[in-house]
């Protein structure tokens, strides 16, 4: 008896090796026409990046190695004193040119502009271009005598000192501008040492500067990161509330935030009054016009940028985890320190880098609370 019906085998559907390069063809540009998508998608951010940050920022730092001074207006001068080897006084020719180009630059009314950019380097050097521009120009010398010329207007032309700060500041692009940020010079041989006690004073700055903004970043850590694991555990009514007392400070001034502390740190404001009335201190205490007030003041007004990221991180942390650590037994420090903490890090670093770079370029609260007194 035959069967009534016939099974037909599947149709096995074969790619030779044309479609298959087809196809990865077409993946192939899939992929480019949506990474070309993306790309023009962003291509405006990268523009307004490229115009508003990078630019200017290659600007400034060719800017800190150019010395136009010489180099532009007095490029024969700048000549000579390149090939000078600082042993001894450059010869009269130096001195012939230095002079020529002088006369050149007073009558054309650049010398001032020219001793503005070399008194940056070398206090004096504009009275001294200008006093001996003034002498040379009612009585200039005759040729082989401007050396003796320039020695008699003004002794410091005799001094290598003098000499080496010209040579200096003589190539196009030099690193005096940021020696002088260290609060290092060339001497007269050429060598690079350190400036006399009475004008070393950026090096301080920089080290103050960075001690602050180390302690108060500290500090904000350490109050910001309670207030941020209290608002990240709470019921949300609770959390709402004091979240708005975290933004309030954003909604007033800093001039008016600052200016509040100024009245409560004074001597006679709020906060030494009320210690005295409680008998707690005899004297007003010293916090203004100080490193203490800078640092209360600081961290009180940068505490929310250090708050806002440590609750975003927190509050996305799954707590399954620290159940979990419990249910196997683990303490409550040992649960914080490797679970929570660990995963809290990310918030605590960038809290950390945006207190830190807004720390350091403060200037209206630590000038007005730290600053001089006004008389």
């Amino acid at each position: 008896m035959s069967s009534l019906y016939t099974v037909t085998p599947p149709i096995e559907e074969s790619s030779g090796p044309g479609e298959q390069a087809n196809l990865k063809v077409r993946l192939q540009r899939a992929e480019r026409s949506n990474k070309m998508r993306s790309l023009l998608l962003v291509m405006p951010l990268l523009a307004f990046i490229l115009v508003f940050f990078l630019l200017p920022i290659g600007d400034i730092l060719v800017r800190s190695v150019q010395n136009p001074a010489l180099s532009s207006y007095m490029p024969q001068t700048a000549a000579y004193l390149k090939a000078w080897d600082n042993q001894g006084l450059p010869d009269e020719q130096v001195f012939a040119a230095l002079g020529t180009e002088m006369l050149s630059l007073a009558a054309q009314q650049e010398l001032d502009r020219v001793g503005s950019d070399l008194n940056r380097v070398q206090s004096g050097l504009k009275s001294l271009f200008s006093k001996t521009a003034r002498v040379l120009s009612k009585s200039q010398p005759v040729a082989g005598r401007y050396k003796d010329a320039f020695i008699s207007i003004d002794g410091r032309w005799a001094k290598l000192e003098t000499w080496a700060q010209l040579k200096s500041m003589a190539p196009a692009y030099s690193d005096i501008h940021y020696l002088a940020a260290l609060d290092l010079q060339y001497d007269e041989h050429g060598k690079i040492v350190r400036q006399s006690e009475s004008r070393r004073i950026y090096v301080d700055v920089l080290i103050k500067t960075f001690t602050m903004t180390f302690g108060i970043t500290l500090l904000c850590m350490v109050l910001g990161y309670p207030l941020a694991y209290m608002l990240a555990t709470l019921p949300a009514k609770v959390s709402n509330v004091l979240m708005i007392l975290v933004l309030l400070p954003f909604w007033t001034s800093l001039l008016v935030r600052t200016t509040s502390w100024m009245v409560i740190l004074q001597s006679n404001g709020v906060l030494n009054s009320a210690l005295i009335k409680l008998g707690l201190i005899v004297q007003p205490l010293d916090v203004m016009f100080n490193m203490w007030g800078t640092v209360i003041a600081m961290t009180h007004i940068l505490l929310p940028f250090m708050v806002l990221p440590m609750y975003s991180v927190m509050r996305s942390i799954d707590t399954t985890y620290i159940r979990a650590a419990h249910s196997m037994g683990a303490s409550p420090l040992r649960t914080f320190l490797k679970i929570y903490f660990p995963l809290s890090l990310p918030g605590l670093s960038a809290g950390g880098i945006l207190v830190f770079i807004l720390a350091i370029g403060y200037y209206i609260t630590p000038a007005l609370v730290g600053g001089e007194p006004a008389r």
